[in-house]
């Protein structure tokens, strides 16, 4: 952004809005509040600024001064746009503040663009993607990738097609992570 272009003031104001609801978060996790403690916090103490921030919003976005190109402009309609989704972390305590930890997991597939170039066909190129996203989910959820393929590949014979909801990473860490299948490598390796 241009810092002399219109608005300027009005930037460093956001971000001391959005550094605020971050340091709050950053509260809640030196803190390791439960749940409860949690979403009471983010009640109490988020809220309040979040509703502070969208109201400073409204007003800066009625500005004459703005233009529809200026970066600033933009950012205020992104906002308003999405006021409904931006809000949802303050509701539900499982929810981060951001998607920065889905962007930094989901980095691996753009670094490898090259390589998905050998899949050779769309189709091929479809399933890299599914392989990348479970793979994802797993780090996500705290198990170990090969662990949990080694376990789905020798379970799946077995498994109930009307439960594979079972076979999904997050259910599976809790049904079977603490006991897993090994393959017959892993057998003789032991």
């Amino acid at each position: 952004m241009n810092w002399h272009s219109p608005g300027r003031k009005a930037v460093a104001q956001a971000l001391d809005f959005i550094g605020e609801l971050y340091a709050i978060e950053a509260d809640i996790r030196d803190n390791q509040l439960d749940r409860e403690q949690c979403l009471k916090q983010r009640l109490t103490q988020s809220k309040p600024r979040v509703d502070q921030f969208f109201a400073w919003c409204h007003e800066q976005s009625q500005r004459t001064d703005l233009v529809n190109s200026n970066p600033l402009a933009k950012a205020l309609t992104y906002v308003r746009n999405h006021q409904e989704q931006l809000q949802v972390y303050l509701s539900d305590p499982d929810v981060p503040i951001d998607t920065n930890h889905l962007e930094r997991a989901l980095r691996v597939i753009p670094m490898g663009r090259k390589n998905w170039l050998f899949c050779w066909t769309e189709v091929g190129a479809q399933q890299v993607g599914i392989i990348q996203s479970l793979l994802t989910t797993c780090r996500l959820q705290g198990i170990n990738p090969y662990t949990y393929l080694v376990d789905v590949l020798m379970r799946i014979d077995l498994h109930p097609a009307s439960e594979v909801l079972d076979l999904t990473p997050r259910v599976w860490k809790d049904k079977f992570a603490d006991n897993p299948l090994k393959s017959d490598l892993a057998m003789v390796r032991q």
